[in-house]
C-alpha cells in the first residue's frame, strides 16, 4: 500500500498576520486507540486529521508482542470494535495475532490508513496560548501544528525491567516478553521466566515442553479461573455471518459475564463481596483440580490478596505446568543475577542458558502515561503535574490547563470490559468537544476547573467501595496502583454508565473561547476600519456592531 508523503509546512501567517494549524487533529498513535478516534472523527466529518505512528503499521500492543501463548483475556465478541463484529475468529479467546489482522482490517475497512505517517516518534508537545494551537515536535526536529491532540499512545509501551542486581552481567540470552522475537531457540534450554502475571500464564504452559529446565520465579501468585476457551465451528461463524444479531446476543452475553467478573465484583465489592468471594473459590478450585497431587504447591500459588486487586486471568493449563518432572517453581526471593545463572537468597545458585523477563509494563509513571512531554497552560508539565497532585482527569479524558488535550488511557479511564468500550466512549466525548468548539466558532475546549475537581472527588468517593481499599490488596504488587497509592487504572463505573455520559455529558462542563491572538487581530481591524471611515470621539455609535460583527 502506498502510503501519502506529508512535507514538512511552517505556516505562514506574516503576510495575514493569523497562524493557523496544519491539521485540525493530530492523533498519536495507531493502536487501537488511535485507530478507534480516527473512525469517530470521520464519522463526525472531520478528514483533516494525521496519526503519528513510531512504528512501521498499526495495531499498537497486539503488532509488538508475539510471545508463545499470546492471547485476549477477554472474550473476542467483546474484544472488538461494536460497530465492526468479526465472525470468523477462530477460537473464544482469539491469538494475538489474530487482533493484531483485525485492528490492519479495521485501518483499512474505515479508511485510516492515509491519515498515517509511519516512523515518526513524538518528542514533545507544547499548547501556544496566543493562537491556540498545539505544536508536535517530532524526534527528527520536524514540527506539526494542530488545534488539538488526541494522545492514543496507550499504556502497554514500555516494559519494566526488575530491579535486580546483576542483570547487566547475564552472559546468556534475555528476553522481555513485549520484545518478544522469532530467533529465539528455547530447545534443549535450561531456561528461567521472572514473573508469574497475565503474560507469564500464558507463556509458560507452550514452552514448557521445549525446554530442558524450566524455573519460574514467583513474586505474587495470581488468581486464574477455568477458560471457557474452544474452536468455534463453521457453522457458528456461518450462522454470525448470516445472522448478525445472533453475534450480537452473543457479544451481549459475554459483555454481562465479562462486566460482572472485571467490573462490578472490584468497584462493587463493599455491596457486594459475595462475588469476590465466589471467583476466589472457582480460581482455588481450579487450580487444585489441575494439581491433584500437587497438595505442596497450593498454598504457594493461592494469592494472600483479594480477587480483583490485580488483573486476574484464564488458564486451564498453566497451574498443570508445575506437575511436569522439568518444571521447578521458585518463591525464594532472587538475591542476584549472575553471569550463568540466578542465586536466590538462601544461596542456592541455579544455572540457566536463557533469561525470560515478564515482569511487565509502565503504567501510571512519569515518561510512559504519555511517553513524551506535553506543556499545556503556563508551561506546565503534565507528568509533572500528575506526579504533584495525583492522577486525575475528567472522565479519564481531559485536563485543567491542557486545552484541546485529550488522553485515551488517561487516570480512572480503562473499563475492565474491555478497552475497546473504553475507545469508543472516549472518541465519542472528545470529537463532541470538537465539533461543539467549531459550533461555537471558538478555537478552544477546556474542561472546567469546578467540573473536573468534583468529578475526581466523586471518584475518590467511588474508590471507597472498590475491592482496591478494602481487600488486603497491599500484597498484590499490582500495576494498578500508582506512587501515591491510587489506583488510577480502572474507572470505578460501569461500562453502561461510561457509555452515557460520553454521549450524554453537557458541553457546558468546558469553557470555549476564542485564542487572543485572533480577538487582537479582530481590534485591529476595528482600529483600521475607524480610521479609514475618519471616525471621531464624538461618533460611537458605530463601534458596538462593528464588534459583533467582527469578534467571536
Amino acid at each position: 500500500m502506498n502510503m501519502p508523503v506529508f512535507p514538512q509546512r511552517k505556516p505562514d501567517h506574516k503576510n495575514t498576520g493569523v497562524r493557523k494549524p496544519e491539521h485540525e487533529v493530530v492523533i498519536i498513535g495507531a493502536g487501537i486507540s488511535g485507530i478507534g478516534t480516527a473512525i469517530e472523527l470521520k464519522n463526525q466529518g472531520i478528514e483533516n486529521f494525521v496519526i503519528l505512528e513510531r512504528a512501521a503499521d498499526v495495531g499498537g500492543t497486539w503488532r509488538d508482542n508475539r510471545y508463545p501463548g499470546i492471547a485476549v483475556d477477554i472474550t473476542s465478541f467483546t474484544y472488538s470494535f461494536s460497530f465492526d463484529q468479526k465472525s470468523n475468529w477462530s477460537r473464544v479467546f482469539a491469538p494475538g495475532a489474530e487482533l493484531y489482522q483485525y485492528t490492519r482490517g479495521a485501518a483499512s475497512k474505515f479508511g485510516v490508513y492515509p491519515h498515517i505517517r509511519f516512523g515518526v516518534e513524538v518528542e514533545n508537545t507544547r499548547f501556544d496560548e496566543q493562537w491556540h494551537i498545539w505544536e508536535v515536535t517530532l524526534k527528527s526536529g520536524e514540527t506539526i501544528t494542530a488545534r488539538h491532540i488526541v494522545s492514543a499512545s496507550g499504556g502497554l509501551i514500555s516494559p519494566k525491567l526488575p530491579d535486580i542486581e546483576g542483570l547487566d552481567n547475564f552472559e546468556g540470552e534475555i528476553v522481555h516478553t513485549a520484545r518478544w522475537h522469532s530467533g529465539i531457540d528455547l530447545r534443549n534450554k535450561r531456561v528461567a521466566v521472572i514473573g508469574t502475571g497475565a503474560t507469564a500464564v500464558q507463556l509458560i504452559p507452550e514452552i514448557a515442553q521445549q525446554v530442558k529446565q524450566l524455573d519460574v520465579y514467583q513474586r505474587t501468585p495470581i488468581w486464574v479461573l477455568k477458560k471457557p476457551d474452544r474452536n468455534l465451528p463453521a457453522w457458528l461463524k456461518s450462522a454470525f455471518r448470516l445472522l448478525p444479531a445472533l453475534q450480537r446476543s452473543v457479544r451481549l452475553a459475554t459483555d454481562t459475564i465479562s462486566e460482572t467478573l472485571m467490573v462490578i465484583s472490584t468497584i462493587y465489592y463493599k455491596q457486594a463481596p459475595w462475588i469476590v468471594r465466589r471467583c476466589e473459590q472457582a480460581a482455588i478450585a481450579n487450580m487444585q483440580e489441575q494439581l491433584p497431587n500437587r497438595k505442596d504447591l497450593w498454598d504457594k500459588l493461592t494469592p494472600k490478596y483479594g480477587f480483583g486487586c490485580k488483573r486476574p486471568t484464564f488458564s486451564n493449563e498453566y497451574f498443570k505446568t508445575f506437575s511436569d518432572a522439568n518444571v521447578e517453581l521458585v518463591t525464594t526471593g532472587i538475591d542476584r543475577i549472575t553471569p550463568r545463572g540466578i542465586r536466590t537468597t538462601d544461596g542456592k545458585q541455579r544455572r540457566i542458558d536463557v533469561l525470560i523477563l515478564a515482569t511487565g509494563y509502565k503504567t501510571f509513571e512519569k515518561g510512559n502515561l504519555p511517553s513524551y512531554e506535553v506543556f499545556g497552560r503556563d508551561k506546565l508539565e503534565l507528568g509533572e503535574y500528575w506526579e504533584e497532585n495525583r492522577f486525575q482527569a475528567y472522565e479519564g479524558l481531559t485536563i485543567p490547563k491542557f486545552p484541546n488535550f485529550y488522553i485515551m488511557l488517561g487516570p480512572y479511564a480503562l473499563i475492565g470490559t474491555s478497552y475497546f468500550k473504553m475507545v469508543e466512549g472516549n472518541a465519542i466525548h472528545l470529537t463532541r468537544c470538537i465539533q461543539e468548539a467549531k459550533k461555537r466558532k471558538t478555537t478552544c475546549a477546556e474542561v472546567r476547573e469546578d467540573v473536573h475537581n468534583r468529578y475526581f472527588q466523586d471518584i475518590l468517593k467511588r474508590q471507597q467501595s472498590t475491592v482496591f481499599l478494602n481487600h488486603n490488596c497491599a500484597q498484590s504488587n499490582s500495576y494498578y496502583f500508582d506512587i501515591h497509592g491510587d489506583a488510577p487504572m480502572l474507572r470505578p463505573s460501569t461500562s453502561v454508565e461510561m457509555l452515557w455520559r460520553a454521549r450524554h455529558l453537557p458541553m457546558n462542563n468546558y469553557g470555549f473561547s476564542e485564542a487572543p491572538g485572533l480577538k487582537n487581530l479582530a481590534e485591529e481591524s476595528i482600529q483600521e476600519r475607524m480610521k479609514s471611515a475618519s471616525i471621531t470621539p464624538d461618533i460611537q455609535q458605530p463601534i458596538e456592531p462593528i464588534k459583533s460583527k467582527y469578534g467571536s
